[in-house]
């Protein structure tokens, strides 16, 4: 029996290893023990999408909370390592680890595991911002430089490995475990009596998510968005599930007023995935500047303006729904009526986005551990 430590700690990772857990299921002689680091301990950011993505509860869990990004991983590294030293539940030693995305615990687990001699695969590997103020591009850079198996979603991710030195055998172009995720809960979650509960018709509205510091971290350029948010709702509905931290950036700016007088911008807790993917599957359009909704954005077909300089997934601009708009309000705004008069851009979807991503991994993965 072989084991791999799978490691999650944030929202995206959920979506991201729930496909490949499944896809384990045919394995016998795998077992994958799930660690939770606790990175999102949030239960509207954590625990919900293990009961709707179709998860086991973790095995083990290391509870590391919030903190700063030092703070934090140090926490990660040092309890993955005693986690990692250890071993299984039950016995034996682990085999591989396996790390998904590009937060904290991606990183922090990728080097306990590699001082421990455990090889690391990869999993959404390759990604490239070329903007290393931004934490996630320096996490990837990190853990891809450590890790002997890499599995990219798009072309680009391969020629940014190459670039950085690392062999074709290495390397693997399998498609995106995240809409692996969408393609499976697509239907149940357009079951699900979230328009009707919030009085939306389909493509009548967009979808809004903001939490990237360079939006809303400076009042000014916050306030900015709000008030082009309120002007694009008056011509469309928006609704903007609200991120604890550009909350807590709203209340301290004092910008509460300009979001209750957009009568048109209706603004709700964090939402599960379920409900989330009912409502960006059905809108007109989503701005964002989220990575993953871009790629889901292109998956769906549906128009998205994303709030970002630049971007790790370039096929999601090039091929697929989206336009880089930075933290431009003109940009936003002239993107918006671009949808909205038909104007915008047609999409499509990358052909290994084809809901057996996770399958080809697996694939992979049991064929090497099978060697060892």
């Amino acid at each position: 029996m072989k084991h791999l430590a799978c490691v999650v700690g944030a929202r995206p990772n959920f979506m991201k290893m729930a496909p490949i857990l499944r896809a384990l299921r045919s394995r016998p002689d795998i077992r994958p023990v799930l660690i939770h680091t606790g990175q999102h301990y949030d239960a509207a950011l954590s625990d919900v999408f293990f009961e709707e993505l179709d998860m086991p509860r973790p095995d083990v869990s290391l509870e590391v909370g919030s903190g700063s990004h030092g703070q934090q991983t140090a926490r990660i590294l040092e309890r993955m390592e005693q986690t990692l030293t250890d071993g299984p539940p039950g016995g034996g030693s682990y085999d591989r680890v396996v790390v998904v995305g590009d937060v904290n615990s991606t990183v922090a687990a990728t080097l306990a595991a590699a001082k421990l001699g455990i090889p690391v695969a990869h999993v959404e590997a390759g990604l490239r911002s070329f903007d290393r103020s931004m934490p996630e591009e320096i996490n990837r850079i990190v853990t891809d430089s450590i890790s002997d198996m890499l599995f990219v979603s798009e072309p680009a991710g391969v020629e940014n490995l190459k670039r950085e030195g690392h062999p074709d055998e290495e390397i693997y172009l399998v498609g995106n475990v995240m809409i692996d995720t969408l393609r499976f809960l697509l239907p149940k979650a357009q079951e699900r009596a979230t328009l009707t509960e919030m009085e939306l018709e389909p493509r009548g509205y967009g979808f809004v998510t903001l939490h990237r510091p360079s939006n809303v971290d400076d009042a000014a350029t916050l306030g900015s968005l709000i008030d082009t948010l309120a002007e694009i709702s008056g011509k469309i509905s928006l609704i903007f599930p609200m991120h604890p931290r550009t909350k807590a950036r709203v209340e301290e700016f004092g910008l509460e007023e300009k979001l209750t007088r957009a009568s048109g911008l209706k603004v709700t807790p964090p939402m599960g995935y379920l409900d989330c993917l009912c409502l960006t599957s059905q809108a007109r359009l989503i701005i964002t500047d989220s990575g993953g909704l871009q790629e889901e954005s292109t998956a769906l077909h549906v128009p998205c303006v994303t709030m970002r300089e630049n971007t790790e997934r370039p096929i999601t601009v090039t091929d697929g729904s989206s336009t880089l708009a930075g933290n431009s309000a003109e940009v936003l705004s002239e993107s918006v009526t671009g949808i909205l008069d038909g104007s915008y851009k047609r999409a499509t979807c990358p052909s290994l986005w084809d809901g057996r991503a996770a399958e080809r991994t697996v694939e992979a993965l049991s064929a090497r551990l099978l060697q060892s």
